[in-house]
């Protein structure tokens, strides 16, 4: 696993120093290292690696995620707060559904399973998004009308919709006598949780910096051990409560930047370096998940569902941003910006197939073929609408 994970490294390191050299993002290349030296690739990396790929890619997620909180600002969240509550949801249902109809159309197959497709697809990816919008702030960009943070915070509930959309669409396929109704009310509960594990952590650990000296370094590996604990805490209770663990974490931090800002810039730019490491790991696993053959099996209708589900997602942020003071190219900022898929798609796109549904094949081949598509434009569209129009 040491050799895979130099080579990881390595070639990473070389493709985002590459790619960012011709002004295109970089994880554009470490996405592509992942596809090449994958398993569905030239097959380089070991079993063991790919084994606990998952559990890299959480942790690496996790680490930008906490670095996302520490730097959401309460004054930010209330000037967008209207705004991003909005596009927390209705972009994702309304690509979710139209993704679903037309999947019913063209295969011929039930609602419910349409649906389970839709909802694979309707997620943005966080690994793209949060590190642009991060790069945004850093730089400045969009402060003025805190468009980058308006982003982030729609997109890390996005993913709760989706992700919670999907299960019970599966839940539909499997069984006739699913109460939609119970389903629904997962989706406030698992936010409520998860804003509430959130704050709890994030009090705990003002607490216990503010009483205990201890080094900078120390004080991000608790807390990045406490956020890999709260994800676990997740699964073991996913049974008996929903809990939106990932928007948790992003809570812990913006807990800490609200009760103790002196330490949360310092644990920011521990977390900057350790990104650096994370976001290499991140990108190009998720490439190694992306199998190609497949992709190529649904191209024609494959494209065509993830268009019209982009143009669908479009409308529903165009609307989230309605009667804003947003100029045109903010608005196209913000509709491009919510394009990407990435990680939901690698980590639920093989469900179907590994539960048996129908289509199963077909689903993940779409869910790969929206990787591919729309990580790189999406990525490209944020760096160059970004630097052009965002004061």
């Amino acid at each position: 696993m040491a050799i895979s994970l130099a080579l990881i490294i390595t070639l990473g390191m070389l493709a985002n120093f590459l790619f960012e050299k011709i002004k295109l993002p970089g994880l554009l290349g470490m996405l592509l290292v992942g596809v090449a030296i994958g398993p569905y690739g030239l097959n380089l990396m070991e079993p063991e690696i790919m084994a606990v790929s998952a559990d890299l890619r959480k942790i690496a997620l996790i680490v930008i995620l906490l670095r996302a909180g520490l730097g959401l600002k309460k004054e930010t969240l209330q000037k967008v707060g209207k705004n991003a509550i909005r596009m927390s949801f209705i972009p994702c249902l309304l690509e979710g559904f139209t993704i679903m109809y037309f999947a019913h159309l063209f295969f011929g197959i039930s609602f419910a399973e349409a649906g389970i497709l839709g909802f694979t697809l309707a997620a943005v990816s966080p690994a793209v998004i949060v590190p642009s919008m991060l790069q945004l702030i850093d730089s400045g960009k969009g402060s003025e009308k805190g468009l980058p943070t308006m982003i982030l915070a729609g997109a890390s509930v996005d993913d709760v919709f989706a992700i919670t959309f999907f299960s019970s669409m599966i839940s539909m396929y499997f069984s006739q006598n699913i109460s939609i109704g119970n389903q629904l009310i997962r989706i406030p509960i698992s936010i409520f949780f998860g804003i509430l594990l959130g704050y709890l952590v994030g009090t705990f650990f003002t607490y216990l910096f503010q009483k205990i000296h201890m080094r900078d370094t120390k004080k991000t590996l608790l807390l990045l051990g406490a956020a890999v604990f709260m994800t676990g805490f997740e699964d073991f209770l996913a049974d008996k409560i929903e809990i939106a663990a990932l928007l948790g974490v992003m809570t812990v931090g913006f807990i800490l930047l609200e009760k103790y800002p002196k330490i949360s810039k310092r644990l920011s730019v521990k977390l900057n370096k350790i990104w650096v490491f994370a976001e290499i790991i991140l990108f190009v696993l998720v490439g190694a998940q992306v199998n190609i053959s497949v992709a190529s099996q649904s191209l024609g209708i494959g494209l065509l569902l993830i268009l019209l589900g982009l143009i669908a997602r479009s409308i529903g942020v165009l609307l989230s941003i309605s009667g804003s003071d947003y100029t045109p190219g903010e608005k196209l900022f913000c509709v491009v910006a919510y394009w990407p898929k990435a990680t939901v798609q690698a980590a639920i796109g093989s469900v179907p197939l590994t539960m048996g549904v129908a289509h199963g094949e077909s689903f993940l081949a779409i869910a790969v073929l929206a990787i591919l598509v729309t990580a790189p434009l999406g990525a490209i569209g944020i760096r160059i609408i970004g630097e052009k129009v965002l004061q």
